[in-house]
């Protein structure tokens, strides 16, 4: 087993547990304690302290004294944007650490945790590049003796909810465009999954932060919810579950405070007979089953025109039987396990389902054998076909290693069907008629969309989705401007009497 590494901050206290929550620059234990599993053994990696609603109350209070009163308010953009950069070289000096924990906490390839903390550390380097070049802008109001200007001020004390299947990148995603932008944080990864966001705060405090502008909770939804019901707290940020975002939109309408939400998708993945054949298999099977499906922009839905269906099919199938299924951590490991027991019992479920609506399974669907696949959470790669808009498996997240196959006949056909669902993150079109691409990406209601390819995103561009796929938008300029009021300052430099009343 690979040995995780405390941060030089933390100490173990008696009972061997760290102290492992962050509050007002101190590095705390509390009162219970939770256990992180590797998910490709079943084993306990370590124990981590649990907060409670003491706790979050002193973290809240800790974050809004460091925006109120303390000197990170007086800082400026150019010092924030040396701190995040400052933090981008301690994620490369930690490269391999930090990728090798990622593995360990998710189960998802070593190779994949590298690309994780690489574009984490782009993430930081992007906000610390557009921190110090955010100068508001001039209003022209007309007339030479008034300077009218709008500028951009923190929002405040700001809540970070990330889930578990991408830890360090999706608080990466918040931490670092809130951070440039002035503002105060409360971070609180899953309970499944704390190690590297516990590696991130000693960055970052390494890196200068003062105390109180990043601290760290840890626990389950009670916590997260205690966060986001803090009267204190100004902004919210989650990412996750579509019944937890609509109770966070619920409880942060009480003081009507902010709130930016993503909320996962049922993504299309197009494939026109007219495609590069083997392009789009390939594709095809990496956009459903990398991190064995447990992402957000998963292309769980294959749509899939009548000409090459079901050669395919067969061949995507076949493919999938062929993926390695094991440890992150071992190099020929191709797709690792899922992140939790329970986690895998839900997919079963939808398997399940999928067989008593009449799929039909042609791939997976079962746990792979043997004695190194005992302990662990694994689920060989799935492929239906004869999938139609009334099954569950094709109108629900499922986040598992599962691809459902639709049949279309014409381009209307496909975008109809790429179109209906309630969610809207990102979807792909495969074809050799760039008109036709270009067509059918702008007619998808979804927030990405891929033409010949499936995945890549940029820390300049925007991301988020339609629908119920929530609200607002991380990365690029719109996540910058998540974190931030506008204010409209107009001064009059000549003032002279109107008299505007002739009392």
């Amino acid at each position: 087993m690979y040995a995780l590494k405390a941060p030089s901050s933390h100490y173990r206290s008696g009972k061997g547990r760290m102290k492992d929550l962050h509050i007002d620059g101190i590095w705390t234990d509390a009162g219970t304690h939770s256990d992180v599993l590797n998910p490709a053994t079943g084993e306990v990696v370590v124990t981590v302290a649990e907060a409670g609603k003491a706790e979050v109350d002193a973290a809240v209070r800790a974050a809004r004294r460091a925006f109120d009163e303390g000197p990170w308010r007086r800082t400026t953009a150019g010092e924030r944007a040396g701190l995040l950069r400052k933090t981008a070289d301690l994620l490369v000096r930690d490269r391999e650490e930090l990728a090798r924990t990622e593995s360990l906490d998710t189960g998802k390839t070593l190779g994949e945790g590298r690309i994780d903390i690489d574009d984490v550390t782009n993430v930081f380097r992007y906000y610390a590049d557009l921190a110090d070049k955010d100068a508001g802008r001039l209003v022209d109001a007309g007339s030479a003796t008034v300077v009218s200007r709008i500028v951009h001020e923190p929002v405040g004390v700001c809540a970070l909810i990330a889930p578990w299947n991408y830890p360090l990148l999706q608080m990466s995603w918040k931490v670092a465009p809130a951070l440039a932008a002035g503002n105060t944080v409360v971070l609180k990864p899953s309970e499944v999954t704390p190690l590297t966001t516990i590696k991130l705060v000693a960055l970052l405090e390494e890196a200068g932060t003062p105390p109180g502008v990043v601290n760290l909770l840890l626990g389950d939804g009670r916590v997260g919810a205690a966060m986001v019901e803090h009267p204190a707290v100004d902004l919210v940020s989650f990412t996750g579950g579509y019944a937890t975002g609509e109770k966070i939109m619920t409880a942060a309408a009480k003081g009507v405070r902010r709130v930016a939400l993503e909320l996962g998708g049922k993504n299309p993945n197009v494939v026109f007979d007219d495609a590069g054949y083997e392009t789009a298999l390939d594709y095809a099977l990496m956009a459903a089953f990398v991190h064995s499906g447990q992402v957000c922009s998963a292309g769980a839905r294959l749509i899939v025109q009548d000409g090459i269906h079901d050669r395919f099919v067969a061949d995507l199938a076949a493919r999938a039987d062929r993926i390695r299924v094991g440890n992150g951590l071992d190099p020929e490991t191709e797709t690792g396990p899922l992140v939790s027991a329970q986690h895998r019992a839900k997919v079963e479920g939808y398997i399940e389902s999928a067989l008593e609506a009449g799929a039909k399974l042609e791939a997976g669907g079962k746990r792979p054998e043997g004695p190194e696949y005992e302990s662990g959470f694994f689920l060989r790669p799935t492929v239906f076909s004869g999938c139609t808009r009334d099954m569950a498996i094709v109108r629900e997240e499922v986040f598992g290693p599962v691809v459902t196959v639709e049949r279309f006949t014409e381009e209307a056909d496909a975008i109809a069907l790429a179109n209906d669902t309630e969610y809207g993150l990102a979807g792909a079109v495969w074809t050799s008629d760039a008109s036709r691409a270009q067509r059918v990406a702008g007619a998808l209601r979804h927030g990405t969309v891929w033409i010949n390819d499936y995945h890549p995103y940029l820390p300049q561009a925007e991301w988020g989705g339609f629908g119920k796929s929530g609200i607002g938008r991380e990365l690029g300029p719109s996540g910058l401007a998540e974190y931030q009021e506008s204010k409209h300052i107009y001064q009059n430099i000549d003032p002279v009497p109107q008299h505007w009343f002739k009392g």
